[in-house]
Parts: structure tokens; sequence; C-alpha cells
């Protein structure tokens, strides 16, 4: 374990979303990425200027360089949208992260070449050196493909702890889940129990000045694992049919308290800023009592339990040769909640 940093502070920056939908080429498509990587580029350092030299980690949200898919079929989402993970893309990204010495991460869709049919969701993180040190494939998806999808082929490629990956930096010990991720509690238990401190969380969802149900995971996420969790939204997505403000503000940071430190009203902005202490996590983490909640969990007994669970199938992409269609994520979710209701969980 790193020694613990002085304190210093975090972004949620949220920043619009230029959608590549309209684009009728990969050169198009590929013009609004770098235009976007850009414009987050001035972003980034007009927010070093006005928080100071100890802004050290910065978040942005999901889908900030394409938007996504709207009717498009996977090869075609792919061809447009999908970046290399040694392409100029994640050049240009590590030469922010470089010039302004800091961790910068986000979420893109991505290409493997293990995989030259299919693109995953990924969240990344990339150290002040340029290099992308934390890739985070995204686990639980409506309509795109997971390292679960095509669980036998992957695992040839990947560890177990390649799909939880958790990086010891200067910082703390980070992690990094996509969206609507943070509503399923065992990905973040599994992230903390492998020691994650902060979990960044680009996310594109639609806020409202209610608590919704993200809202609401983003805290409990935050106390029972006792980390701090950096969630930047969309200032909205522009290019699309979708009305351009439906997915934007309250990004917000949290600590291992479950207490919101800042959040952002809509539009761009770099107001959700906050100080991230690490030693008094750590306090907190070693302190004896009930509100440990780490070192009471029984980690064990709910493996023991989940072992006898049969319900969402693993490898039912195959190999990852065939792009799948829509309709085969709906008819494969229709399987197995016919599958839940003959067993009576449903």
């Amino acid at each position: 374990m790193s020694k613990s940093p002085r304190i210093y502070k975090a972004l949620a920056l949220q920043t619009e979303c230029k959608a590549v939908n309209r684009c009728a080429s990969r050169e198009e498509s590929r013009l609004i990425m770098m235009g976007s990587i850009a414009r987050i580029r001035g972003q980034v350092f007009s927010a070093k200027a006005f928080h100071g030299q100890d802004l050290k980690l910065i978040c942005l949200p999901e889908y900030f360089l394409t938007s996504f898919p709207a009717g498009e079929s996977a090869s075609e989402w792919r061809a447009k949208a999908a970046i290399d993970i040694d392409g100029p893309e994640y050049k240009a990204l590590g030469k922010i992260a470089s010039d302004a010495d800091i961790y910068l991460a986000g979420n893109a869709y991505e290409n493997d070449p293990h995989f030259p049919e299919l693109y995953f969701q990924s969240s990344f993180i990339i150290a002040p050196s340029g290099e992308v040190v934390l890739r985070y494939r995204r686990l639980i998806s409506m309509y795109a493909p997971s390292p679960y999808d095509v669980w036998d082929k992957y695992m040839e490629h990947y560890s177990v702890a390649d799909l939880f990956p958790v990086i010891d930096t200067p910082l703390g010990r980070l992690a990094a889940l996509a969206s609507e991720e943070i509503r399923y509690p065992e990905i973040s238990r599994i992230l903390a129990a492998r020691g994650a401190e902060i979990i960044l969380h680009p996310t594109s969802e639609a806020a409202s000045t209610q608590m919704t149900y993200k809202n609401v995971a983003k805290l409990a996420r935050a106390q029972e694992n006792q980390c701090y969790v950096i969630s930047a939204n969309s200032a909205g997505i522009t290019g699309t049919g979708l009305a351009a403000y439906s997915t934007d503000a309250r990004s917000q940071i949290v600590d291992d308290r479950g207490i919101i430190l800042c959040e952002t009203p809509s539009g761009e902005t770099i107001t959700a800023c906050a100080d991230i202490d690490i030693s008094a996590l750590r306090y907190r983490r070693e302190r004896n009592g009930m509100d440990n909640m780490l070192a009471r969990q029984p980690m064990a007994l709910y493996a023991k339990a989940y072992a006898g669970f049969d319900m969402h199938p693993s490898g039912s992409l195959g190999d990852g040769a065939t792009p799948p269609a829509k309709e085969f994520y709906k008819k494969r979710q229709d399987q197995v909640i016919e599958k839940l209701g003959k067993a009576g969980i449903i």
C-alpha cells in the first residue's frame, strides 16, 4: 500500500458530449472525437488554474467522446465509435494527463484485438505518465457485449484481476466502473475488497431535483464500502434526436461516510471539486467499531450463498465471432426472467 497522500483535490468534470451518431464515416466521427478532446484539454487546464495545482484527479463523463448507439448495428457502431487501445484518442488524452500532471479517468467504446468483431465499453484511468494504467470493461450492460458474454475466450487472455482492476497510486488505490453499474452493489464491493479507496464513476444519466436510483446508489456504495465515489455526469448530449439536456447535472463527489462533498447544477462546469483525504479514510477503515463495514463483511459466506444461484448465463456470445443484434439481448433477458419465474425467484 502506498504512503497516505496529503490532502489533494479531485474534480468530476461535467462536460458536453458531442454525439457521432449522425456521422457518415469513421473519418468524420474521429474529427468530432478529437475536437471534444481538444475542448476538454482547455477545460482541464482552466480547472487547474481555478482550483490550484493540488488538483490531481479528474473524472470525465460516460460517452464523452461519442454518445451511445441509437439504431446502429453492432458492426456500424464499432466502426464509427470504438477506439483502439493504442489509438490517437488515448494518446491525446494521455498528453492531457501528462501535461496537466493529473490522473485522468473516463469511459469509451473500445476495440480489443482478441475480439475483432466486438467492442467493449471501457472505463479507464490514465496516469500523469500518459499511460493507461487501468482498464475496466463494463460487466453489466443491456445492449452491449461484456467480458461475461464471451467468458471462456476472454479468460484465455485476461484474469479475474483484470475484470476487477484496482491500482495503487500516490493518490490512493483507484478503481472505476460505468454508469448504471453503480446500482449493482457486488461490483463495488469486490473492488473495495480488492482495496479500492476511490471509485471513479463516469456516467451519463437523467438527473433530477429529486433523488434518483443512481444517486441513492452512489451514497450507498460510498458508505457501505468506505470509499470515495467520484461521479461525473455529462452536460447534455448534442447531435442526436434526444432532448439535449436529458442527461445533465448532479456530478458529485461522495466521501467514505456517504456525505456529498460537492454537487453541480446543469451545464458544463468545474464546480464538482472537493478535497480528498485518504489518511482520514484509512483511519476509519482501521478503527475498531460498528461503522467499520469492510472489517465486518463475511465475504466467504456470501460466496457460498451465491454459488448456488444460476441466473444470468455466461458465455452467451460464444467466442464473439458474430456481433449480436439488439433483439438477441432482449430475447436473452426474457429467457432469464422465465427461468427465474419457474424457480420461484420472481
